[in-house]
């Protein structure tokens, strides 16, 4: 019982994160114009556009995206997962721990890209937050501010300057801080952004989190873990016949 608790807690956190992201998609309380700066425009949580529960095909011509991507888990696995991401959506904040128990529990078998995504004007703080991540990548730590920028999302959502408090992170992690703070505004940075958000749109993102699976997509109702696991292992059982 102790084992299966954490996934238990897991489950209950990302079925309110949806309920909450539908409703809010039903009221139109975040759809957005485009905004040249930055990638990502639409609601904050995926429409359930299908009622499918396997991953949809999408068209094979996509942009590349920012590379190297993102990655965790080896190029070979069996199963790729390609997240299209905002920091300061909650639905994607909610699916963070179910991906990182993911990973856990198939290891090497599963390889996880996350792609910037940020939405506005939505979420004013999703850019900063895309910056501060990518800017801990050029310094080889892409993965410990993401993680940190997700497990602290509600202390800084709402904050009135988050650039102290991605900086407290960059501290937190050794990151050289002058860098940090150069690379956050650095062309480089925009440029990853950019790309990753041009391979999105290729694809027909419209909201985060958007996940693909080898290739397909994976509809927002089959995001929870006991869902999610069920896709996984039916992907791995393809690959190894």
């Amino acid at each position: 019982m102790k084992r299966v608790l954490p996934f238990l807690i897991i489950a209950a956190v990302f079925g309110i994160a949806l309920v909450t992201a539908w409703s809010l998609k039903r009221s139109g309380a975040e759809t957005a114009p485009v905004r040249s700066e930055t990638p990502g425009v639409s609601p904050n949580a995926r429409n359930p556009s299908t009622s499918a529960s396997a991953p949809v095909a999408i068209p094979a011509a996509a942009d590349a995206g920012a590379d190297p991507p993102h990655a965790h888990g080896p190029v070979n696995a069996p199963v790729t997962i390609e997240e299209f991401g905002d920091f300061q959506c909650p639905p994607c904040g909610a699916l963070h721990p179910v991906l990182k128990a993911m990973e856990h529990e198939f290891g090497p078998r599963l390889r996880i890209i996350f792609r910037e995504f940020p939405l506005v004007p939505a979420h004013q703080y999703a850019p900063a937050a895309a910056r501060a991540a990518e800017a801990a990548g050029m310094q080889g730590k892409f993965w410990e501010m993401h993680d940190l920028i997700y497990e602290n999302q509600k202390s800084w959502a709402n904050a009135f300057d988050v650039r102290p408090i991605f900086e407290a992170y960059a501290t937190r992690i050794g990151l050289d801080l002058e860098k940090f703070r150069r690379d956050s505004s650095s062309e480089a940075v925009a440029q990853r952004i950019l790309q990753d958000g041009k391979r999105g749109r290729s694809l027909g993102v419209q909201g985060t989190p958007t996940v693909f699976m080898n290739g397909r997509e994976v509809p927002f109702e089959s995001l929870p873990p006991e869902k999610l696991r069920v896709l996984i292992n039916n992907e791995l059982a393809t690959r190894a016949k």
